[in-house]
């Protein structure tokens, strides 16, 4: 602990970043990893802890008036789902990569499924009651592609909201598939002189791919991923998804309650290498994909020789697609589809809409949009594609909403 670290337990004591606080009680869960507590008023958004708990909060950012963040450093009452991180460099100021390491996986769930409810509650005025169901494979082991930072002939991460960096564990980090190199080993291939972008990516095949600062360097250009019942074609740096069971699971999630007609029309949108369009495509539905990665779209044709595929910006290219369409698949980034993506898809009146959120938030704003324009919630399944960390995937069926 640094010389100058003040220890308080009130906000009008003299604190700065590395000053203990606390004892303080540990509120519910908010979106983004960490919990609610409160000092005299003010609000301390405080990672490593877990509602209903007293701890002791060192404070890593106090440049906001309204609210501070911390990590839990002292444990002074712990809640009945607390575990010991597996991993030596999870925990307070160490590792970015885990949220949630500290908690078992039931309790990551039901962490988890109350920011869901809480995000739709307030972003789209939906009483929603939510169940985080599992993957195989348990909380470890799972993901397929890792990123590290190589540095002095050792793979390192990144800390939590910081451009420092913390040596990866000697063994790997624990969430990565047992397949994967080692990435010391990787590492110290590239000498000592720069800092470099490491990427390690393994399919499906058990196949691996190496890049440096975005080249390869060992392995194929393009991986060979099996999902849907089908095989797919994806570029080695481009997106698919990180858990093996993923891409199966959310394909039949989709597929499944929209219960597709043959001759339907469909749109996918956001569709990468057009995983729910070949899905949909091989239940008979005529599929157009839309997607801005002109590689993604390239892989897609090849993937989905059946469907159209036009490469451009969703909003844009909704200008010329057809007036009316069956049904719609939305995968959008992050930050969501957004105002003018949910207009233009609710003005095509579909007869059902499957919405893919990997955001809470953004899935609410969403939702609430596609309520306005006349569509309710027919159902939503949750899957904990990303144990360990806060990340939450969903699959959301919309359907229009009925007239009385």
């Amino acid at each position: 602990m640094a010389e100058d670290t003040v220890t308080t337990v009130g906000v009008g004591s003299i604190v700065g970043v590395g000053s203990i606080v606390g004892p303080v009680d540990v509120g519910p869960v908010a979106h983004g990893g960490h919990c609610v507590a409160r000092l005299d008023g003010r609000v301390i958004f405080v990672r490593h802890a877990l509602p209903g708990e007293s701890v002791r909060v060192a404070l890593t950012d106090t440049s906001h008036d309204r609210f501070w963040r911390g990590d839990a450093v002292e444990i002074l009452r712990a809640a009945p789902g607390r575990v010991a991180p597996r991993c030596p460099i999870a925990g307070p100021g160490r590792c970015g990569g885990c949220d949630f390491q500290h908690a078992d996986p039931a309790t990551q769930r039901g962490l988890k499924a109350a920011v869901l409810r809480e995000q739709l509650a307030h972003l789209a005025d939906l009483d929603v009651d939510v169940e985080v169901e599992p993957l195989p494979g348990g909380g470890f082991g799972w993901r397929t592609r890792m990123a590290y930072v190589a540095r002095h002939g050792r793979a390192a991460m990144r800390l939590h909201r910081s451009n420092e960096l913390i040596d990866v564990p000697d063994g790997g980090c624990p969430l990565a598939v047992s397949t994967q190199p080692d990435p010391h080993t990787l590492a110290a291939a590239l000498g000592d002189d720069d800092d470099h972008a490491l990427r390690v990516v393994t399919a499906a095949t058990g196949t691996t791919t190496v890049l440096v600062d975005g080249v390869v360097t060992d392995g194929p250009d393009e991986l060979v991923e099996r999902a849907a019942s089908r095989d797919w074609r994806v570029d080695a740096e481009g997106f698919w998804q990180v858990h093996p069971d993923a891409a199966d699971t959310l394909a039949s999630a989709v597929l499944e309650p929209l219960a597709a007609q043959d001759g339907e029309r469909g749109f996918d949108l956001y569709c990468g290498v057009g995983l729910f369009a070949g899905a949909l495509s091989d239940a008979g539905v005529r599929m157009w994909g839309v997607e801005v990665d002109n590689r993604a779209i390239e892989l897609a044709r090849s993937n989905v020789p059946a469907a159209r595929f036009t490469a451009g910006r969703v909003d844009r290219v909704l200008r010329r697609m057809p007036r009316s369409t069956d049904l719609v698949v939305l995968d959008p980034p992050r930050t969501g589809a957004g105002k003018d993506v949910i207009d233009a898809v609710a003005d095509r009146n579909p007869r059902a809409i499957a919405y893919v959120a990997c955001d809470p938030a953004a899935l609410g704003r969403d939702l609430g949009r596609l309520r306005r324009q006349g569509y309710e919630l027919a159902s939503l399944r949750a899957f904990d594609l990303f144990p360990n960390t806060h990340h939450v995937e969903c699959v959301v069926i919309c359907v229009p909403a009925i007239r009385h």
